[in-house]
């Protein structure tokens, strides 16, 4: 038990200082994060929509495969924790299979229910943020065929880029919650296996967070 709760804190502690890292970085060269460069795209596509006539058939085509994709990483999310519960018992004896026998009689007490908690919490929470970006593309949908006539406050071009931009980072974050899973999955097996999936998912989030060159 106390091992595992040193390899959590640890794990925690690395995910932490990576994205405090990552967000210093984005502040003093904007130009280095993936999403900071995502949203100016974004920005660019609905001002290039907005004021161009012939564009109405490319932006309900693009919002639509942006929802059916988010719709699609929705379900799978569902899917997964049915799977989760459904295994429950499985992943229990593989664990005890595989965990050190020194630790073996941790698999089956609070400290398991505890790892199959956090993982449904992970899933729950990827469908939940998937869920939000199909509703944030539906508005967007609606917003970005209206003319701007000073009606809404702050400007419907600003609104829709908000709302556009929200959504996309409801996606993002869900598929990183996806990725998160792995060092639970993996924590089954001992907490040597959870420290050394969280720096392997912190290698692979740096070069994804990296603009490509």
């Amino acid at each position: 038990m106390l091992y595992d709760i040193i390899a959590f804190t640890v794990s925690v502690l690395m995910m932490v200082t990576y994205y405090l890292y990552l967000i210093q970085r984005s502040r003093r060269v904007p130009d280095s994060s993936v999403h900071a460069l995502n949203a100016r795209i974004r920005e660019q596509w609905v001002d290039m929509v907005i004021h161009s006539k012939n564009r109405d058939i490319l932006a309900v085509q693009t919002l639509r495969n942006s929802v059916m994709a988010a719709n699609f990483m929705a379900s799978t999310a569902v899917l997964l924790i049915i799977g989760t519960l459904n295994i429950s018992e499985k992943i229990a004896q593989w664990a005890l299979n595989w965990h050190p026998y020194a630790l073996a009689n941790d698999v089956y007490g609070e400290l398991w229910q505890i790892k199959l908690g956090l993982l449904l919490l992970d899933f729950s929470i990827a469908f939940y943020c998937f869920s939000m970006a199909i509703r944030l593309f539906n508005h967007v949908g609606y917003m970005i065929n209206l003319s701007d006539d000073g009606s809404i406050e702050g400007g419907l071009h600003k609104k829709t880029c908000a709302y556009l931009n929200k959504a996309g980072s409801y996606y993002s974050f869900g598929t990183r919650t996806f990725f998160f899973s792995l060092p639970i999955v993996l924590w089954f097996f001992g907490p040597y296996s959870l420290v050394l999936a969280t720096l392997a998912l912190i290698a692979g989030l740096a070069m994804l967070d990296k603009v490509p060159s």
